[in-house]
C-alpha cells in the first residue's frame, strides 16, 4: 500500500532558503508584484490630497516655537580674559563655543525651511513638492512639517541626482 502525501511530493515542497527572482517590472519599479502591473497614470494633485490647512498652520507654529526657544537657550560666550585660563579650559571653551556656533546655524536653516513652508501655506501650495507638484503624504508632513518634496525626490535630492 502507498500513500501518496503532499509533502512527499518534490514539487510542492519549498525549501526555506529558495528565492524567486522578482519581475523585471517589479525590480525596475520597486514594486511589490501587483503594483508592478498596474499601469502608471498621471493625475493633477486636488486640495483632498493635502493636509488640512488648520493642521499645518499647528504643526508649523509648534515647529517655529521648538526652534526659537532652541535659539534662546543658545550661548556663545567669549572670553577675553586669557590670562587666568590655562590651555585646556580655553580648548574646552572653543570645543563648546563652536559647537553652539554650529547648532545655532542648523537652528536658522531650520526656521528658514519653516518660514518657506508658511510661505507656500499662505500660496495654497503647502503639501504639495517644490520638485514635481506631487502631493506630500500626510504621515510625512506630521514627522516633518517643513517637508519640501517626497521621500523618494528627497533621497535623489540628498544624492545630488
Amino acid at each position: 500500500m502507498t500513500i501518496d502525501l503532499p509533502c512527499s511530493r518534490p514539487a510542492l515542497i519549498s525549501h526555506p532558503l529558495s528565492w524567486t527572482p522578482p519581475s523585471i517590472a517589479t525590480a525596475v519599479r520597486g514594486l511589490g508584484p501587483d503594483r508592478a502591473r498596474m499601469p502608471v497614470t498621471e493625475r493633477t494633485p486636488t486640495k483632498g490630497d493635502r493636509m488640512d490647512d488648520d493642521r499645518a498652520r499647528e504643526l508649523l507654529a509648534e515647529e517655529r516655537r521648538r526652534i526659537e526657544e532652541a535659539l534662546a537657550t543658545s550661548t556663545v560666550v567669549t572670553t577675553d580674559d586669557e590670562s587666568t585660563a590655562d590651555d585646556a579650559d580655553n580648548a574646552t571653551d572653543t570645543y563648546q563655543n563652536e559647537f553652539d556656533e554650529g547648532r545655532s546655524d542648523d537652528l536658522n536653516e531650520q526656521l528658514a525651511a519653516v518660514e518657506r513652508a508658511e510661505q507656500r501655506l499662505a500660496e495654497g501650495r503647502y503639501g504639495l513638492s517644490i520638485e514635481s507638484g506631487d502631493p506630500i503624504p500626510d504621515e510625512r508632513l506630521e514627522a516633518i512639517p517643513t517637508a519640501e518634496r517626497t521621500v523618494a525626490e528627497e533621497e535623489r535630492f540628498d544624492r545630488g541626482a
